[in-house]
């Protein structure tokens, strides 16, 4: 408790019950502010994709040069994470978070001065460089911000921002392009991000120095043991089977998240026929549909958890829910009526996101929060990782065949192979116990 605060006892109740609405809310205005800059970057990232037919009418590019740009964008985001968790780790989430997204406003703006295919993967490239910090400092937030009862809902809501980024983009990015032209949709962003950083630089502060947060409230963010502000090294973190857990099932499933967002306009284009300015109502009603599934994967883990089921029973069978209802989408790269697809695709991006929320919330189940992100930026390099190699490998099945059916094959069967994976790595997902030299700290024998 802060020095000076009123002693505010709450009421002790199985699983928390109760002192969450006696605490106040402050906490989810933290969370509000993840929200808003998951939905910038992920405006960002779907405005190329939106914008993909027309760019490659203006600059020229083909399949394979599509895809490499979506390469030099994944490697450096990859790259990036080596250094990104640790980053706000050893910085913070308060100075950190505003130093990458000050980067990501000057990476954006960099974008829109782009005339060749060169020079417009050299922008993306240090684009992705910048976009890294992002998840590892969501993350960590919500460690800060949130008891674990309520950090997969947490993740789930901040992470469903990615949605509303998509569902926005068709909508904002052909009435830009076609009445000031292309340049000014990454400029507009960019502008944006400076808002955030003006806001972000405002609000936060930690919790127990936030004059906003009432005693209750703190109460409630640290009804867990408090943990010390130790950096751990990756050294430490690496041999744990639990933190190759949570990125080989980034690296099979996030790239499927990636071919979504950057080829799903260009396959609606190429199969159906849908010009620049149709494919607003589609793609909104794909990625409110993902939305709807990152709160709603969030939700139903908590959901099971308050029921009394087990950390681990809870997570796997959200987790497996989603695996399942990702299936479908076999079905999609053939399916002769347009709406039909795009339903088939609005449930996979769903399922997804649902399942990304609950993978995220692993990270902070399965370690202290001081190792939480640079898990997540190992578990981020896995994904960028396989982003990378999805993305090379479209451009060149595209540009030798024209057909979808091989990705969407992947798309489906990622996601049971990963928590295939994850449960004989961590069967019970009991939280790693890091012993003091692994946390950096003097033996004391």
């Amino acid at each position: 408790m802060r020095a000076g605060a009123p002693d505010v006892k709450t009421p002790s109740t199985p699983g928390g019950a109760g002192l969450s609405t006696l605490a106040g809310h402050f906490r989810w205005r933290i969370c509000g502010l993840l929200f808003f800059v998951t939905t910038l970057i992920y405006l960002d990232r779907q405005v190329l994709g939106v914008l993909a037919p027309e760019l490659q009418r203006v600059i020229g590019w083909n399949e394979i040069e599509y895809g490499n740009i979506v390469t030099a964008f994944q490697t450096a985001y990859a790259l990036g994470l080596l250094l990104a968790g640790r980053f706000i780790d050893r910085a913070g989430t308060r100075v950190g978070y505003a130093i990458a997204i000050g980067l990501w406003t000057f990476a954006t703006v960099g974008q829109s001065l782009a005339r060749t295919v060169l020079v417009f993967a050299i922008a993306r490239f240090f684009l992705g460089l910048a976009e890294s910090p992002n998840f590892p400092a969501a993350i960590k937030t919500v460690a800060e911000w949130f008891p674990r009862r309520e950090r997969a809902l947490a993740t789930g809501f901040f992470n469903s921002g990615a949605n509303i980024g998509a569902i926005v983009a068709p909508i904002t990015a052909p009435w830009i392009a076609v009445n000031f032209g292309w340049p000014w949709a990454f400029v507009a962003m960019a502008g944006i991000g400076v808002v955030w950083i003006v806001l972000w630089l405002s609000v936060y502060r930690r919790p127990e120095e936030h004059p906003r947060v009432s005693a209750a409230e703190l109460n409630y963010i640290r009804s867990e043991p408090e943990e010390a502000s130790v950096v751990i090294p990756w050294s430490k973190l690496i041999p744990h089977r639990e933190t190759w857990a949570f990125m080989i099932a980034k690296l099979l499933t996030d790239p499927v998240w990636w071919f979504f967002l950057y080829w799903l306009p260009k396959f609606l284009n190429t199969r159906y026929g849908v010009s620049l300015t149709a494919l607003g109502w589609p793609l909104v009603i794909v990625y409110t549909m993902s939305m709807a599934g990152s709160i709603a994967g969030g939700w139903l883990s908590a959901r099971l958890l308050k029921r009394g089921w087990s950390l681990n029973a809870a997570r796997k069978t959200a987790m497996l829910t989603c695996a399942l209802t990702v299936l479908p989408i076999l079905f999609a790269a053939t399916a002769k009526n347009f709406w039909v697809c795009v339903a088939l695709v609005g449930l996979a991006t769903a399922s997804h996101q649902g399942w990304s929320a609950n993978l995220f919330t692993m990270a902070s189940d399965l370690f202290p929060k001081r190792a939480v992100g640079s898990v997540v930026g190992i578990g981020g390099f896995g994904g960028a990782v396989g982003g990378m190699l999805i993305a090379t490998f479209t451009g060149f099945v595209l540009q030798l065949t024209g057909n979808y059916l091989p990705m969407f094959i992947i798309a489906g069967s990622a996601y049971l192979l990963a928590l295939a994976i994850v449960q004989i790595l961590t069967p019970k997902l009991t939280p790693v116990k890091l012993d003091p030299t692994e946390l950096g700290e003097p033996s004391r024998a």
